[in-house]
């Protein structure tokens, strides 16, 4: 099997490039299969061989991580990008949208090589996940799913926002997740109809929908969970917003497979919603792609042509959002499949009242 950077290099040919430079840290950890995200620097592929371009600081470190990529410690990285390029004899350099203006400013005045800004060469090699990386985010999303059961049994009134993002937190931590992928989002009461409302010290109050959203890495890879509960009745509007979602998730859900588009699967949803009369009140995308970042490739939104692909794993997320009254997003990590697709989420997608 090819390895990661030999991918890489194998699409130089049909991009016309002959060496690529790699800045985004998440690209970096893929194509070396370590985390070198305590280190700092550039992965620079030529068609000749990779290397990775970092100073003293972080030598023996990653002398131990990432053992088979020579490095070149340097304090002029952008030098040693060029002296490498001119030691391999390359001639036209791919580059990510990470850099910086002063970086892309520096490189076009001095490089003897092209410069052609490559968006998504490697996030596009990264949809696509291998076993170990499939295994990772099964890890991620089971735990985030116990973590999500387990603050249930005792999210209740008076609880604010802050409290209830921090328990959840802890306990993740102490279950063995590394870290969050993104600020966990608790948004109560009319709060919940703000899809990406910040946490905060508001109190819960019974009778409020609850949406809760959460992403956590394990063995890192991210989970990216969102419930929305209810703390006693909520009504019978906010009651059927709920069932209209849901709905409208398993639909979309059913429809995951290889071959469909992210525009069709997102028009499945949004077509639901509309004819119940929610469509305004569906103000985002339907999903996205998961693994070693919170938003990866494919998307699944309007007009998105994105093709899905077996092995990819992606969020299905739709929502309502009623202004002034509550809101609801119910959304789950989806594994496409070559036969369909495994939901790997396990917490229940009925409306939970607490």
């Amino acid at each position: 099997m090819a390895t990661r950077v030999e991918r890489l290099q194998a699409l130089f040919a049909p991009l016309s490039i002959d060496s690529f430079l790699v800045s985004s840290p998440s690209n970096q950890q893929y194509l070396v299969g370590a985390s070198v995200m305590s280190g700092d620097g550039y992965l620079l592929v030529t068609a000749k061989r990779a290397v990775f371009i970092t100073d003293a600081r972080y030598q023996t470190e990653l002398t131990q991580v990432i053992p088979q990529i020579p490095l070149v410690i340097t304090r002029s990285y952008l030098q040693a990008v060029n002296d490498v390029l001119e030691a391999d004899g390359a001639t036209v350099l791919g580059i990510e949208d990470q850099l910086t203006i002063r970086e892309f400013e520096w490189l076009d005045e001095h490089l003897m090589t092209d410069i052609v800004p490559l968006a998504d060469v490697a996030d596009e090699l990264r949809q696509v996940k291998e076993a170990d990386e499939l295994a990772a985010i099964r890890r991620a999303t089971q735990l985030t799913s116990a973590g999500l059961e387990a603050l249930f049994t005792v999210l209740k009134p008076g609880m604010t926002e802050r409290q209830v993002a921090q328990w959840l937190e802890q306990w993740m931590q102490e279950h063995g997740a590394t870290g969050t992928s993104f600020p966990t989002i608790v948004a109560s009461g009319v709060r919940s109809a703000w899809p990406h409302g910040q946490t905060s010290d508001k109190q819960l109050a019974t009778g409020e929908l609850v949406t809760i959203d959460c992403g956590f890495y394990v063995d890192g890879y991210t989970s990216d969970v969102t419930r929305t509960v209810a703390l006693g009745d909520p009504g019978s509007e906010l009651k059927a917003a709920y069932q209209a979602v849901q709905a409208a998730q398993s639909a979309i859900v059913a429809a995951v497979a290889p071959g469909v588009t992210g525009d069709e699967l997102d028009r499945i949803g949004r077509d639901f919603l509309t004819e119940r009369g929610y469509g305004e009140a569906f103000i985002h995308g339907t999903g996205h792609g998961i693994g070693l970042d919170i938003h990866e490739g494919p998307n699944i939104g309007r007009g998105w042509p994105d093709i899905m692909k077996a092995n990819e794993v992606i969020t299905i997320e739709p929502g309502v959002y009623l202004a002034g009254r509550g809101g609801i997003r119910i959304e789950d990590d989806i594994l496409v499949t070559s036969a369909g697709h495994e939901v790997l989420t396990t917490v229940p997608r009925n409306l939970i009242i607490l």
